[in-house]
């Protein structure tokens, strides 16, 4: 159990640099004004007209970095920053979020599975460690048995979320592909601006990757436990 600790000690350090570096990031951009002098909402409005999407409405959403796209009604939700203000940080978080809106419109396969996962992801992140947890106390006195299904039915919903978050890099990663393509093929930004979107959506995808390894991480070491208790 120690073990497990420092593992998650140590992932939630990264984590914590990444996110770090990434509001540094977006601090850093957020000075750069976009010579055009358009804001996020316009940005994001644009993109999505020169893609052909008309049925997608961008809003404005309370909080910091809450921005994202929701494919149920179709909006392009900002927070209230990245809708107002005119810099590369705000112009790269629109584009991006639209660029969700453009594989929604495109069918891409992985946000299709994605959005498919995430009725059991809720229900899987909520109860796989409890069920983990009962599983080894009810297996522990009898080896093999119930417990140890329970146990099972536990890992396997944490890797059903385990791998929610890897399917999750290919989607996020795609959009940022199409933010930043058609952010330099439209000629938005200057060669400064483009060069801070580009950087601020590689330290957002960063996040990603980190929450993905530690989710890994988190199943491997839990279905050690499982498993090394059948001896």
């Amino acid at each position: 159990m120690i073990g497990y600790y420092i593992l998650l000690g140590g992932i939630a350090l990264v984590s914590f640099l990444v996110s770090s570096k990434l509001k540094s990031k977006f601090e850093e951009y957020s000075r750069v004004h976009l010579r055009n002098g358009m804001s996020g909402a316009e940005i994001a409005e644009k993109m999505l007209a020169d893609n052909g999407i008309y049925d997608v409405k961008v809003i404005s959403t309370p909080g910091r970095l809450t921005d994202h796209y929701n494919p149920v009604d179709k909006t392009v939700n900002l927070s209230e920053a990245v809708y107002n203000e005119r810099n590369a940080a705000s112009a790269a978080v629109a584009a991006h979020e639209c660029g969700h809106a453009v594989q929604h419109a495109a069918a891409y396969d992985m946000l299709t599975l994605r959005s498919k996962l995430v009725p059991m992801v809720n229900v899987s992140s909520q109860l796989s460690q409890w069920l983990i947890f009962g599983g080894l106390i009810l297996g522990a006195g009898a080896k093999m048995g119930f417990g140890f299904y329970i146990a099972i039915a536990g890992l396997v919903l944490m890797a059903i979320a385990t791998a929610f978050s890897f399917i999750t890099l290919p989607v996020e990663y795609d959009a940022s592909n199409r933010a930043l393509a058609w952010l330099k093929n439209k000629n938005m930004l200057s060669q400064q601006e483009y060069a801070g979107a580009e950087d601020a959506l590689k330290w957002a995808a960063r996040t990603y990757v980190v929450a993905a390894i530690g989710a890994l991480a988190s199943l491997l070491y839990w279905a050690f436990q499982v498993f090394g208790r059948r001896d």
